[in-house]
């Protein structure tokens, strides 16, 4: 794999938000077809790094720390779905990524597909990782708020804050190394010991907006190619995703063995040769200028 520097770029995004960017392709890679990575409720951009990093040799590849993460503004609000799109559609509009592919986990799928579906001539193939189209229900969110509630910080050391969620989390059984390891990247250091880089009750907000309602209607206005990718193990059923998969206008499937939520780090090598295989079919790789003749 060919290494190459990673710029950290800015996006304004709603109401004037501060987001940051990272763009994992050389400089020279400006005419290549676009790709953005949106990460999910309880991520980064850089957890990214390996499939953009893979991707950078064929597309301009760039994830964005969405608003209330990483190294993005992180204000009181808004946390809405409508707040999510109008950052990632700044993102693509201002890095002139577009037609881009969008591939989203978790929630970061459900703005890519809500993009999709509003504004099909800016994105030309989606892929979806471990999202539910159906509503979760307030039950879950209860669930989720005493989670990260049981959170025990500040922890003392990063070590610390790896090791509880990878083994003694309530929440994640059996014991996970990739957890932990995905959880301390999100971690930095104060005066007191290791933090979230985002506040929880923003999780929350986020949270409470999109689970009480179904999303199978904006599946069905999303006119590009799709491909859902769940894990074994994951939140997103067998059952749901294939139905997803069928009301997709042009969908496909991919399910990954031994993975759970995080499937892109449970399993990398399976889950990029879904999402290359994929993208090798629906998005050619010669430049955007030949594409547009």
């Amino acid at each position: 794999m060919t290494w190459h520097t990673t710029r950290r770029m800015e996006v304004t995004g709603a109401d004037g938000l501060r987001l940051a960017a990272w763009d994992y392709a050389p400089e020279t890679a400006a005419e290549r077809p676009g790709v953005l990575l949106l990460h999910g409720l309880l991520g980064r951009a850089s957890h990214w790094a390996d499939t953009a990093r893979r991707l950078a040799p064929r597309y301009r590849a760039l994830a964005l720390d969405q608003r209330g993460h990483g190294r993005s503004d992180k204000p009181e609000g808004p946390y809405t779905p409508e707040a999510y799109l109008a950052d990632a559609l700044a993102a693509v509009e201002q890095l002139d990524l577009a037609p881009v592919v969008l591939i989203g986990h978790s929630m970061g799928a459900l703005t890519a597909w809500q993009l999709a579906a509003s504004r099909p001539d800016l994105v030309s193939a989606l892929v979806i990782c471990d999202m539910r189209a159906a509503a979760l229900g307030a039950a879950g969110q209860r669930e989720w708020e005493d989670w990260t509630r049981s959170w025990p910080v500040p922890f003392a050391t990063l070590a610390d804050a790896r090791r509880w969620f990878a083994v003694e989390d309530a929440w994640a059984q059996p014991p996970n190394a990739v957890r932990g390891d995905f959880f301390a990247e999100v971690m930095t250091e104060h005066d007191d010991g290791w933090r979230p880089l985002y506040a929880p009750r923003h999780l929350l907000r986020s949270r409470q907006h999109w689970i009480s309602d179904a999303h199978w209607d904006e599946l069905a206005q999303v006119t590009c190619p799709a491909l859902v990718v769940r894990g074994l193990d994951g939140e997103l059923g067998r059952a749901e995703a294939q139905e997803m998969v069928r009301v997709l206008p042009h969908g496909d499937y991919a399910e990954i063995a031994d993975a759970g939520h995080l499937v892109p780090w449970d399993q990398p090598a399976a889950w990029a040769e879904a999402v290359e295989r994929f993208l090798s079919e629906v998005a050619p790789t010669r430049s955007r200028r030949t594409r547009t003749r």
